[in-house]
């Protein structure tokens, strides 16, 4: 079973699965000067590759993302499975929009469909990934494991509508 890191450890353990030796030495929680009713922006999308893309092309999108989410305050997971994209991403209002922005022009999508779109004060899903590619055949696991340590009801809640949409297909 994949399983994600505690929260209160930026670093994978080394029993972690490959999935997590990606992450990056920074800790999302937000900065200390953040006031209590700091909102995050949470959207769920999913698109098509364009067609005569590959693997290749999708390695380059999470190698972008772990140059760039850092900066920018942005975590999230990315799926790829079927030639379907589903990605959720957190992180401040403006940089979260901005990207979405950017995505939706990005000739390597197409078909793209926002499936859920939140800000609310909340913790983070996936406080330590600044991006992870993780497959369609584990994206369950990794959702019941962010599960299994969600202690806020909003967060609760979205993981069990995204495990919904996930069993039903």
């Amino acid at each position: 079973m994949i399983r994600r890191p505690p929260r209160s450890t930026p670093k994978p353990s080394s029993a972690a699965s490959d999935v997590y030796k990606r992450q990056s030495s920074v800790k999302y929680d937000e900065p200390e000067n953040t006031p209590d009713d700091y909102l995050l922006l949470n959207i769920v999308y999913c698109s098509q590759m364009r067609p005569g893309l590959g693997l290749t092309d999708v390695n380059a999108i999470v190698a972008t993302s772990h140059r760039r989410n850092p900066v920018l305050g942005i975590t999230g997971l990315l799926t790829f499975g079927s030639e379907i994209f589903f990605q959720w991403i957190e992180g401040p209002k403006l940089e979260v929009l901005d990207l979405i922005k950017l995505i939706k022009t990005d000739n390597r999508h197409e078909n793209m469909v926002i499936l859920s779109s939140d800000e609310e004060v909340r913790e983070r899903i996936f406080p330590n990934w600044d991006m992870e590619l993780v497959s369609a055949d584990d994206i369950k696991a990794v959702l019941n494991d962010a599960l299994s340590t969600a202690r806020e009801r909003s967060s609760i809640d979205a993981l069990k509508l995204l495990l919904a949409k996930v069993e039903r297909h």
